[in-house]
């Protein structure tokens, strides 16, 4: 009897006991605003999609601050924490351990990666991810005539010292400036760009936490001018950026992936080497794949899938350079390096594995490689500055031939074709590259 009794209470304990759902396993993604708003979003769901989670939903939990929760048929559950306050929240919250991945619109700066050293080196290729390109573009009002400006006015309006559209041939009042926040790396990728320490943002700045409303303001102000990230500049006017020795390019994709045009710039993830949850580095790696890429440009940002095109040389040219790349087409890209070496950034590396991928493809079987490297012009003295380009050359063909492929030309112009100032810092990390040419 008691045994009886035993088992009807069990049967009745499994019937008024609830099952307990499954503990979610929470990621938190926190930083750019940029990356954020729509691409973040968008790449989380497509990466949870591919790892089997169909249940998919997305809750406001605060301005810039949402969760995305995501269920799979055997009942896991994943929740992301994904808060876009800006980059620099990106590395607070790494360094206050807030958050477990951040992410960027500009470079992680050398104070931050002495300050989050005890996560590991967040500057190496095991810690930072370039996930897509973007064009920082001035935009202003559709019914502004304007439509080139050269880097320095740009200093001038946004520092305050041209103030009225008159001075530059306009006619118009007040200039009207709005800006990015101070946590926005939108913000401090301008600032970086154009501003400087003695020509800082002038205080009747207009600032926004939000690219797109500061877009649609600019948009409804024949005397406004700003600047946001290539994806939010909808129904405003983006200008061509003129720089000094070099011609001025608009925000177009082909520019940014080159990073040719003046304000382009890299929008990266930041993920710790050290105590890190496994499911971040999958997400991590999801976001640079050939995979994910499309979903960039669907956004409005600029992937770096790697396609060829007709590319006019400037009347400067190299004669050489001119006669080779005849009948050839251009990649859009240009593999980089840091001053006054030959090794590759971190971008650079995961570039070349792209290439090869790329020549690879049954469509391009029998086609010729042409790598030209360039050098800036404050790297060294003329000879060792060509010296320098070709070593470059050299060492993206020996990363190709070490993949099987052997490119048909390598040449060196040392600093003969800047495609951005010599004067700043930015515009020498632009001319020190190699170019990749097909035909």
């Amino acid at each position: 009897m008691n045994r009886f009794i035993l088992t009807i209470l069990i049967f009745i304990s499994s019937i008024i006991i609830p099952v307990q759902a499954a503990t979610p396993q929470v990621l938190r993604i926190h930083g750019s605003n940029t990356v954020g708003a729509s691409l973040a979003p968008a790449l989380i769901d497509a990466w949870l999609r591919q790892k089997g989670y169909t249940q998919i939903t997305r809750q406001k939990l605060a301005d810039e601050e949402h969760r995305i929760r995501a269920e799979n048929s055997d009942g896991k559950v994943v929740e992301v924490e994904l808060h876009a306050h800006g980059s620099t929240t990106a590395f607070q919250d790494l360094a206050a351990g807030k958050t477990d991945l951040g992410m960027a619109s500009r470079p992680i700066k050398d104070k931050e990666i002495r300050e989050l050293a005890a996560l590991g080196n967040l500057s190496g290729p095991s810690g930072e991810y370039v996930i897509a390109l973007d064009g920082l573009s001035v935009i202003v009002n559709p019914h502004n005539p304007l439509t080139t400006i050269a880097k320095g006015r740009l200093k001038q309006i946004f520092s305050g010292q041209i103030t009225h559209w008159s001075q530059l041939g306009i006619a118009g009042g007040r200039i009207n400036v709005y800006a990015r926040d101070d946590k926005s790396g939108t913000y401090d990728t301008f600032k970086s760009l154009v501003l400087d320490k003695n020509n800082p943002l002038t205080s009747s700045a207009k600032r926004y936490e939000s690219n797109a409303q500061l877009s649609d303001d600019v948009a409804q102000d024949r005397n406004g001018i700003g600047f946001v990230g290539l994806a939010y500049v909808r129904k405003a006017k983006a200008l061509a950026i003129a720089e000094e020795g070099a011609t001025p390019l608009k925000p177009l994709p082909f520019n940014v992936s080159t990073e040719d045009y003046a304000l382009a710039r890299r929008l990266f993830l930041y993920l710790p080497e050290k105590n890190r949850n496994p499911l971040l580095k999958e997400f991590a790696d999801f976001a640079i794949s050939s995979e994910a890429q499309p979903i960039v440009d669907s956004v409005g940002f600029v992937s770096q899938a790697i396609h060829d095109r007709q590319f006019s040389l400037p009347e400067q040219a190299p004669t050489e350079y001119r006669t080779l790349t005849h009948n050839a087409k251009r990649l859009s890209l240009n593999i980089r390096f840091r001053t006054g070496d030959v090794k590759l950034d971190n971008k650079a590396v995961r570039d070349v594995q792209r290439l090869a991928e790329f020549v690879r493809q049954s469509a391009n079987k029998g086609r010729q490689i042409m790598l030209f490297g360039f050098s800036d012009s404050h790297e060294s003295l003329p000879y060792a500055s060509y010296s320098l380009s070709i070593s470059r050359a050299d060492a993206v063909a020996d990363q190709f031939v070490s993949n099987h492929i052997t490119p048909f030309v390598t040449r060196g112009y040392g600093a003969d074709l800047a495609v951005a100032s010599n004067q700043s810092e930015q515009g020498q990390n632009k001319n020190r590259r190699v170019e990749v040419w097909i035909k």
